[in-house]
């Protein structure tokens, strides 16, 4: 199966049609992304109708290609939540900061438009891991506004006002001037940038552009390239030595470390998470961001507590 093989999408489930489209953009360029895009197409289009033939019919499809596409796909982003929610993170991050970069720079053209709104959606997808997180959740609404802010202004033959804007009064992110105390991003946390190329460079600009708030018809969404040109590559899944034997004990716990706390394996785990994440600013430069994760990993694994 292929997704070419989905069923059409009904009418009902219009709403999702722009992750779809986004998630066959990416089917060769970064396969994990187009199959978080679907995922979160699944999950939002049950919530909107799972009972009437047509809706069902096209939620089972799309579940069965999603379970083939696992299966098929040799890349840990798919079956390790961790990994994936970096990847994807790390991924909205790039698209939103160029956009967010030339829209500074007041170099306004439909490429800074589909970029800002396809950061929005890319970072609408994150849900599929859990509630979005505060920074996560700015950047989303401030993308969709941007977006939807320059377009207008392109539109109506108008110079947009490159990054936020305040203005008294003005406190819903998707209206108005701008939201209110928004500031530079800048790399937002949680997020871990792999190796490889960390511009966007967007591809040919189309023809017509359909964005939530703005007067032209909610058909298609964006066409043209939405991501970096080149995406790092996953790494091959390797085989992992088996835990140890424990005669002992019925279930297995890791050793106590040099401090004397005793860790879960879910600790490690957030620690090892911390590290990627002061990884990651250091490729950006951004000691605070990399002292405070990694004064976190210290503190968790000689202690046991998260800060």
């Amino acid at each position: 199966m292929s997704a070419n093989s989905l069923p059409p999408l009904p009418s009902q489930l219009k709403q999702i049609q722009h992750y779809l489209k986004t998630a066959t953009e990416h089917d060769k360029r970064d396969p994990v992304v187009a199959y978080y895009c679907r995922l979160f197409a699944l999950q939002s289009g049950m919530d909107i109708d799972k009972k009437t033939p047509e809706c069902r019919s096209f939620h089972v499809a799309l579940m069965d290609y999603l379970e083939k596409v696992k299966k098929e796909t040799d890349s840990e982003a798919l079956t390790n939540e961790v990994v994936g929610q970096a990847h994807m993170e790390n991924y909205a991050l790039k698209v939103f900061l160029y956009a967010d970069n030339e829209d500074r720079a007041a170099r306004f053209n439909k490429n800074v438009v589909k970029s800002f709104y396809t950061a929005g959606m890319l970072f609408d997808t994150l849900s599929v891991f859990g509630e979005l997180s505060e920074d996560i959740d700015k950047n989303r609404k401030y993308a969709k506004w941007k977006a939807a802010y320059i377009h207008k202004c392109l539109k109506n033959g108008e110079t947009p006002i490159p990054g936020p804007q305040r203005e008294e009064g003005d406190e819903d992110q998707g209206t108005g001037s701008g939201p209110i105390g928004f500031e530079h991003p800048g790399p937002s946390q949680p997020y871990i940038p792999q190796p490889g190329p960390s511009t966007y460079q967007p591809g040919p600009s189309s023809s017509s552009l359909n964005l939530p708030g703005s007067n032209t018809s909610p058909g298609d969404a964006p066409t043209g390239a939405h991501a970096p040109p080149s995406t790092p590559q996953e790494p091959q899944n390797h085989a992992k030595p088996a835990a140890p034997t424990v005669t002992y004990n019925t279930e297995w716990k890791p050793p106590a470390n040099s401090a004397g706390a005793q860790l879960t394996p879910v600790q490690y785990q957030k620690a090892m998470k911390y590290c990627k994440y002061a990884s990651s600013a250091l490729q950006y430069e951004d000691s605070p961001t990399a002292i405070d994760n990694l004064t976190k990993a210290l503190t968790l694994l000689t202690t046991g507590k998260d800060s």
